[in-house]
């Protein structure tokens, strides 16, 4: 049986990522920050753990790499998918806000991977699964810091998988388009629409379709695929 360490574990995509690795008969650690209760109720759900993660902090990623090992004995599969959203112009945008946003969604990339990567290399075997964004790979007005973090995602996993691969480790990316999680709550009714109209396919993603890409590239039939980027994004990303 495999293992798994999502990371951001009780967000909507998180969530759905969690529920879809324990479907395929993985063992998952449910990744939190500060919502623990949320993330007890749904490794309970799920036959799980839930581990404490700031991926902000280095020492804390660290900790939480080291209690996997030690509950399960082993970590085949980390996902990146903790991540924090930043809104406005860039010229209003202070360097703590700045710092803040690249510290939860491209050094916590770093962090996670780092500090899982001992293990796996040992085994000769892992798969690496981070999460970036339609913005990461085409950039948005009024969203340049959290475009900049995302195609940094992009760029980390694509050379991890250069590095990695000699030790059997793949390292592949989801690029989500406009899906419906509580990153869209200050948006409203209208912008929604207008976003789904912007969307080819018409309408907003769900978080088990990305779930569902990221099982794929968790799966052995992506064995052989590794430092690409699969959009799951209706088409908005075109």
């Amino acid at each position: 049986m495999k293992t798994a360490l999502v990371t951001g574990g009780t967000g909507g995509i998180g969530a759905a990522v969690c529920r879809r690795l324990a479907a395929d008969g993985v063992t998952v650690a449910v990744g939190f920050r500060a919502h623990r209760a949320e993330a007890e109720a749904l490794a309970r759900e799920i036959g799980g753990a839930a581990v404490l993660c700031d991926v902000t902090d280095p020492a804390g990623v660290q900790k939480a790499i080291d209690n996997v090992l030690e509950k399960f004995c082993q970590l085949d599969i980390l996902v990146c998918n903790a991540g924090v959203a930043w809104q406005g112009l860039l010229q209003e945008m202070d360097d703590g806000a700045w710092r803040g946003l690249m510290a939860a969604d491209l050094d916590g990339v770093f962090h996670c991977c780092r500090a899982a990567l001992p293990a796996m290399i040992r085994a000769k075997s892992g798969k690496i699964v981070t999460i970036s964004s339609v913005w990461g790979t085409r950039g948005a007005s009024c969203e340049a810091a959290y475009s900049a973090a995302k195609a940094g995602v992009v760029g980390l996993t694509k050379a991890l998988a250069k590095e990695v691969g000699p030790s059997g480790i793949t390292a592949n990316c989801v690029a989500p388009g406009v899906i419906r999680t509580q990153m869209l709550q200050h948006l409203g009714p209208q912008d929604l629409q207008e976003l789904a109209e912007a969307t080819p396919l018409g309408r907003l993603g769900a978080p088990e379709e990305v779930a569902e890409a990221v099982a794929f590239f968790c799966s052995d039939a992506a064995g052989f695929i590794t430092g690409q980027v699969l959009g799951v994004d209706g088409g908005f990303g075109v």
